[in-house]
């Protein structure tokens, strides 16, 4: 088990370095369940590096005088400030018994101050690993099963592969959707095919596409033939997210960055980097922000907050082409 993960008593410090966003999430959320599990009181601090003052850290992890525990947590720690870097490396030194601090770091050379320094202070180190080839993807799928205590055949685990794609967000959403969906112990390819007729690939981000470059009447259409051949709808809230999540990353990349040096920092392909620049083209910060929240607001519903995913999806289709600049 991952140092800092739920059923253990979680290290004073735990630095979680990589860039696999969900693997890193999920080493987050181990380590403030392992914390509520000592007390479920615990109170969570969830900070941003380049938000955080000189100071803050030491106030937050200060003795309370009820001894209450807490958990703070610093995301995106390369973009910490050299004070707030020596205050964290001093802090890790000399933890408090009552706090529970998560560095999350993406790996690379910013912020590898910080690394070095909350390392050989001692510091649980969790490192996830980017996956990459096909075979660790489909290890990840099977391990989502293994985790839930089911099993997945291999001809099935490469058809889900196929069928989804390879995000891992959207690969995790599918598994969990698969076993919500069926009885088996092993899920099988039968049970795959019969979920996802069709490439969930190719008709989830066709709406995407459609729906982010503004073809309301195109993207309704793919939606009800996704729907309509099996595609469940929480892979189709995951190709939006994932589509406007692009937007964003390549609208907030820094500019002095070009083809392949802006792929690598992006963690995409060259081809899909031109396409999202194409995308991003109609688009402000204040229209991304609206279409994330309405994407979030559906996938809540297609998760049962609502009563009719399809209505969900079409509104959310909707808000999305509104919300692109000039419209």
């Amino acid at each position: 088990m991952l140092p800092g993960m739920a059923g253990t008593d979680p290290a004073p410090v735990t630095l979680i370095v990589g860039d696999e966003e969900l693997l890193a999430e999920r080493a987050v959320s181990g380590v403030v369940a392992a914390a509520r599990g000592a007390d479920s009181g615990a109170e969570v601090h969830d900070l941003v590096g380049g938000k955080v003052a000189v100071g803050e850290l030491t106030q937050l992890t200060s003795p309370s005088l009820f001894g209450d525990r807490s958990v703070v947590v610093i995301r995106s720690a390369q973009d910490l400030v050299k004070e707030v870097i020596a205050e964290v490396v001093a802090y890790a030194k000399q933890p408090s018994d009552e706090t529970v601090l998560v560095l999350v770091h993406p790996g690379g050379v910013k912020g590898k101050a910080l690394v070095d320094g909350v390392k050989k202070a001692g510091a649980a180190v969790v490192t996830v690993v980017k996956v990459t080839k096909a075979g660790e993807r489909l290890d990840f799928i099977k391990g989502e099963f293994k985790r839930a205590g089911r099993g997945i055949s291999g001809d099935a685990a490469q058809a889900l592969l196929e069928a989804v794609g390879n995000d891992l967000r959207e690969l995790a959403a599918a598994c969990s959707q698969l076993m919500f969906d069926t009885e088996e112990k092993t899920v099988s390819a039968a049970a795959v095919a019969r979920y996802h007729r069709g490439r969930a690939e190719v008709t989830g981000f066709n709406v995407a596409d459609s729906a982010i470059e503004g073809r309301l009447a195109e993207s309704l259409e793919q939606l009800r033939w996704a729907l309509g051949t099996g595609v469940a709808p929480v892979l189709l809230v995951s190709a939006l997210a994932g589509g406007l999540r692009s937007l964003a990353k390549v609208g907030s990349a820094p500019r002095n960055l070009r083809g392949g040096q802006l792929a690598s920092h992006l963690g995409m392909p060259p081809w899909k980097v031109d396409r999202v620049k194409r995308q991003l083209n109609g688009w402000g910060p204040e229209g991304l922000s609206r279409a994330i929240q309405a994407v979030a607001s559906a996938d809540e519903q297609v998760k049962g907050g609502g009563a009719d995913p399809a209505y969900a999806l079409e509104h959310t289709l909707q808000v999305i082409v509104a919300n692109r600049t000039g419209r």
